[in-house]
């Protein structure tokens, strides 16, 4: 009865669960801009779909295989300055190849360099490692201003999307065409990545990573294993360079600079390098912080230094794991324990970082727009910056909800600690 109870949802030769997952990821991708249809949310869902197979194909390496690089970004650049130029090609009619087939050649070219760059790369590991991918992608941004005919110097290269006759009514002109372009790839590139964790390759690398040393004790030269890595990683981050030289329509020295190959790092540590949805959710989070948030303040930089911060210190296992150690709690049947709690933790956390989002803004008014005044417009209110009571609100806030946070603290940990003992015991008794 036990092992039942635990068993996934599986009917030979099916496996009911994982069917039931990937359907509804689908689903999601064909239902999101139907939902989210107004102003540039459209856009938003085009960028954070590039974003999402970019992360995916960085947590190859830093999660699944332990190897933390820098110069991520090579691979999906130079895919989008290639897949770029072959639509320059093909529109000047140099050869023939449909729109929807562009990302495969950035896919191309990423592997060919992850070919070449990963061969001397993985022959080292840990730290060397990473400062040889730092001196990677340093060597291509600089190699981007050295050869303008190929990279188009500070301009960039830019092309036109729209290619030929539309077929069957897609010209790829409208961006809901290019959204489900970005989306037809991310559901088939998900599927690729996630079928290469159950391989053999994907197996061993993970062994690697845990210790390399038995790893070769058995027989496995690991430096190729990581090279098998590197080449498929490049191939997929190509593809996302791809999708993005469609979307956009320009590539320029930014796609191949270490500023890139760092965001992706924070946003997959973010999500969580620790789980496979993991960067899925940190392209979310990442293109809402850095793309969303930054139309509103010129302090996003600061929130997503202090989110990341944040995550590094008490979540390392990034939002992901959050969300799972509470999956566990619903599957037990312990959440009704912690949920009081929990939402006490998070309303107190809430008003915190309203009373320090206040003085934050309030403070950047102050040193960067102090020409335009000391009122500035918040939510629909008009905030006098240089006013006590502004002030003393915003620090009566932060006040407040420190004070209920430490309060509800212990009673939270309490709550949890309880609940996880309760599992661990239920799990005991049921291995016996």
């Amino acid at each position: 009865m036990n092992t039942a109870t635990r068993s996934s949802v599986k009917f030979q030769p099916f496996n009911l669960g994982r069917w039931l997952i990937w359907s509804l990821f689908a689903l999601l991708l064909i239902v999101a801009p139907l939902v989210f249809n107004k102003g540039a949310s459209l856009s938003l869902l085009c960028q954070m779909g590039t974003v999402m197979i970019f992360g995916l194909s960085y947590n190859m390496l830093l999660g699944q295989g332990g190897m933390l690089s820098f110069g991520h970004a090579v691979y999906s650049g130079l895919g989008a300055y290639f897949a770029i130029h072959a639509m320059n090609m093909v529109t000047a009619g140099q050869f023939a190849l449909p729109v929807t087939l562009i990302p495969l050649v950035g896919g191309i070219f990423g592997m060919l360099f992850g070919v070449l760059f990963g061969y001397v790369i993985t022959k080292k590991s840990g730290t060397t490692f990473s400062m040889i991918t730092l001196g990677i992608v340093e060597l291509v941004s600089a190699c981007s201003l050295m050869f303008p005919d190929f990279f188009g110097g500070e301009g960039g290269i830019s092309t036109n999307r729209v290619i030929g006759a539309p077929v069957m009514g897609i010209s790829y002109g409208p961006q809901i065409q290019v959204y489900y372009l970005i989306a037809f790839w991310l559901f088939i590139a998900t599927v690729g990545m996630y079928a290469f964790t159950q391989t053999p390759l994907g197996r061993i690398i993970n062994a690697v990573r845990d210790n390399p040393e038995r790893v070769e004790f058995i027989g496995y030269d690991t430096h190729w294993v990581r090279y098998m890595v590197v080449i498929l990683s490049a191939f997929f981050a190509g593809i996302s360079g791809g999708l993005a030289a469609i979307n956009f329509e320009i590539v320029t020295a930014e796609n191949v600079s270490a500023i890139r190959s760092g965001a992706i790092l924070l946003f997959t540590f973010i999500g969580g390098i620790g789980f496979f949805f993991g960067p899925l959710i940190g392209a979310v989070i990442g293109v809402f912080l850095t793309v969303l948030l930054s139309d509103f303040t010129k302090a996003w930089q600061l929130y997503l230094g202090v989110f990341f911060i944040v995550i590094v210190m008490y979540a390392p296992g990034g939002v992901a794991s959050i969300l799972m150690m509470n999956v566990r709690l619903l599957k037990y049947h312990r959440f009704h324990r912690v949920w009081r709690s929990m939402a006490g933790m998070v309303g107190a956390t809430l008003l915190v970082c309203l009373g320090v989002v206040m003085m934050v803004e309030m403070l950047y008014h102050l040193t960067l727009n102090a020409a335009n005044g000391p009122q500035m417009q918040r939510f629909g209110q008009v905030i006098d910056t240089s006013a006590a009571l502004p002030w003393i609100v915003a620090f009566a806030l932060a006040a407040i909800g420190a004070l209920l946070f430490w309060r509800i603290k212990p009673i939270f940990r309490h709550a949890w600690d309880g609940a996880n003992i309760e599992i661990e015991e239920q799990l005991r008794k049921e291995g016996a």
